[in-house]
């Protein structure tokens, strides 16, 4: 049998589909094999899908800013506009987040593939970058700044941490440096970056790093104020920063990791006491002579900063690059008797109920009046200390009937009245007999209205 020789057996072809170089464009071969361009574009479309599915599989479930706004309903009393302003921030942060991930990953480590060559060239947009937008917090102390961010990071699902600036100094000086805020971030992430990197930080206390009257008052460098400001300005905006998984950056041989910013959210707040004030001065500009116009508009404290500007801002002591980028101002009211009353009483997690729980634990009945409800309010409401007074009253009123309840035996119930929160009575005990106990003991239970 005669055999056919074949004069192109030493001609290059692609190991994957077996074309020689003359039926495609390009043919790269190698050592031991070659492979053509058609297939290296299958190959890249692939891998590029599987990008696209794990950039889905980390981008976060986003809720849309009306069930945002209903899941805050549920553990912040008031604040409408703040709540409003807020869900509406995070949202859009979390979207850019969403965006940023699907783009790097059709991007490929900066290969695009012709797929997304030929949509980035039809999109008139594709070229466009969001930019990041951080969060500042004004109001007075005990109206829910912190609340309200922790609340958010817990819709989120996503790591939270609260830092006060006060305690940040200036990179070189003793004190805390910035980084270690994004290391306590490291830490409620358990170590993970990727979570980490979209995670909230609260930075409490940020008008206590202002440079009062735009001057230092120190002969000294300003390593805690002006310098922390400073400091801050890149993590805010978004940068890789290097992060000490232990100790702190000072600490020899720590070991390190890289964390991009650009995903997290940063929430500043403070009371920015004396910021009316500048406010006042620039609206209430007025005429004289006779007849001359009063341009104040009468607002009072709680209205005046809803007229902040930049400007009032970096009068304040705040730098210019600082205000810039905390872009989203909202302002919080102040907490009045029937806000703290409510507060007590109708969030998921109000006190009354987190106290009622606790009693429940040893099968006591804990009942609050509502005379009781509005005297704890009023006494916060005096104090001025807010919302954040509300559990030092209420553990002062308890205090004695805390101590002495879990030695007591065959109490059912207490009611807390107004006499008992005012200290000229105590909490009255509810027992199914007779009881020996003192202080108050109701000897047959009874329905208390």
């Amino acid at each position: 049998m005669s055999k056919v020789i074949r004069f192109d057996d030493d001609t290059p072809r692609c190991a994957f589909c077996g074309k020689s170089e003359r039926q495609v464009k390009r043919l790269v071969t190698g050592p031991a094999a070659s492979i053509c361009d058609e297939c290296v574009e299958l190959c890249v479309g692939i891998i590029a899908e599987e990008r696209r599915q794990d950039a889905d599989a980390d981008a976060l479930a986003l809720p849309t800013p009306e069930r945002i706004d209903e899941a805050l309903d549920r553990y912040v009393v008031g604040q409408e506009s703040a709540k409003r302003t807020l869900s509406v921030a995070v949202y859009n942060h979390y979207k850019r987040v969403n965006m940023e991930l699907r783009e790097r990953a059709e991007a490929g480590d900066g290969q695009e593939d012709a797929i997304g060559r030929a949509a980035r060239a039809s999109d008139p947009l594709a070229d466009v970058r969001v930019a990041k937008s951080n969060i500042l917090l004004l109001g007075p102390t005990g109206v829910g700044k912190t609340h309200l961010a922790a609340t958010l990071a817990q819709i989120m699902r996503v790591p939270f941490v609260i830092a006060d600036a006060t305690t940040l100094t200036e990179a070189g000086y003793v004190g805390d440096d910035v980084e270690s805020i994004l290391q306590r971030l490291l830490k409620a992430a358990d170590g993970d970056v990727a979570r980490a990197e979209h995670g909230i930080v609260y930075l409490d206390e940020v008008d206590k790093i202002a440079r009062k009257s735009g001057e230092n008052t120190s002969l000294t460098r300003d390593v805690s104020g002006e310098g922390v400001q400073q400091a801050l300005l890149k993590i805010l905006e978004g940068t890789v920063a290097t992060v000490p998984t232990e100790g702190s950056r000072k600490t020899r041989d720590s070991e390190s990791v890289r964390m991009d910013t650009r995903g997290i959210l940063f929430v500043c707040g403070g009371a920015f006491v004396g910021l009316a004030d500048i406010i006042r001065a620039r609206l209430g500009a007025h005429e004289s002579g006779f007849g001359a116009a009063w341009r104040d508009r009468d607002l009072d404290d709680g209205r005046i900063l809803d007229e902040v500007t930049p400007e009032d801002l970096a009068e304040f002591g705040l730098l210019p690059e600082f205000i810039g980028r905390l872009p989203v101002v909202s302002v919080l009211d102040e907490l009045g008797v029937d806000d703290l009353a409510a507060v007590l009483t109708e969030p998921a997690d109000a006190l009354t109920k987190q106290y009622r729980k606790l009693f429940a634990e040893d099968g006591v009945d804990l009942t609050f009046t509502d005379a009781a409800v509005r005297a704890i309010a009023a006494t916060a409401a005096g104090q001025g200390t807010g919302a954040r007074g509300l559990r030092a009253i209420l553990e002062r009123t308890l205090r004695d009937t805390m101590f002495r309840l879990p030695s007591m035996d065959g109490v059912t119930g207490v009611v807390v009245d107004a006499d008992a929160v005012d200290g000229t009575g105590r909490p009255r005990l509810v027992c199914d007999g007779a009881a020996t106990q003192d202080f108050g003991v109701v000897g047959v239970r009874r329905a208390v209205a």
